[in-house]
């Protein structure tokens, strides 16, 4: 049995609340079902849907952004099996065996990379007086992570347990580092404009702005140590708040 567009649809509707039941023994396991169960039904009847349905209401976990990737594939595993044909892999042990890197890299890429970034351009906007700039962070955010969520879902029914490959054949490990590397340079860049806005409004020499290069070296080796770059866009956003409340003139200290 081939399950319907609509079918399908509802299943990805549910993904968003994958984390509604998140609970410490389970974690995303009951999310996952829950998901899952329209295609469930069409799939199976009786006791073999209690028994399927069991099985995928246990221990799962990934990162909520790529979960759909794997969901579209078992979608086209779950379909194999209705009709009595086994796939390469057990379906168990394929949630198993890709719960783990999706997590990791999902976690590097959307929380360690692209959230500071996305951050970071806010700032931009902020610093420049655009008081949209808040609405702008969660546009550009949820723009992109719905494009994984989206695309994800349809590759994965596509692929099925070759949808493995996603994770390497979209480099999302390497971009993961470039986004954190994209997001030093940015939060250096907005360190520099800051500088030469201020040095601009006092009638300053505007080569002192390049005394904000150890600043941007500084945040470099930071993010090279190891340190979250979303600590260092929250530690950059708390001090230029706090030189704007208080009316701090940094150039009475050169």
């Amino acid at each position: 049995m081939t399950l319907s567009p609509l079918v399908r649809f509802r299943v990805w509707l549910r993904l968003f609340l994958l984390q509604g039941s998140w609970n410490f023994e389970r974690l995303q396991g009951l999310g996952f079902f829950f998901s899952l169960y329209p295609a469930l039904q069409k799939l199976y009847r009786d006791e073999q849907l209690q028994e399927i349905s069991r099985e995928h209401a246990r221990y799962f976990n990934t990162h909520p952004y790529l979960a759909a990737s794997i969901v579209g594939a078992v979608l086209q595993m779950e379909e194999m099996r209705s009709r009595d044909e086994e796939p390469a892999v057990g379906i168990q042990e394929f949630k198993e065996m890709v719960a783990a890197p999706y997590a990791a890299v999902g976690d590097a890429l959307f929380w360690g990379g692209l959230r500071p970034v996305v951050a970071a351009i806010a700032l931009l906007f902020a610093v420049k007086g655009i008081v949209l700039a808040p609405l702008i962070f969660l546009v550009l955010f949820n723009l992109i992570t719905m494009w994984f969520r989206v695309f994800g879902f349809i590759h994965g029914y596509r692929t099925g347990i070759r949808s493995m490959e996603f994770l390497q054949h979209h480099h999302l490990p390497d971009w993961a580092i470039r986004t954190k590397e994209t997001a030093v340079v940015l939060l250096g860049g907005l360190g520099a404009f800051m500088v030469f806005q201020q040095l601009q409004l006092d009638a300053l020499p505007k080569a002192l702005g390049f005394l904000v290069i150890p600043l941007v070296i500084m945040l470099g080796l930071c993010a090279r140590r190891g340190v979250s770059v979303l600590v260092l866009v929250l530690v950059t956003t708390a001090v230029i708040v706090f030189i704007n409340l208080f009316g701090i003139d940094l150039t009475a200290w050169l």
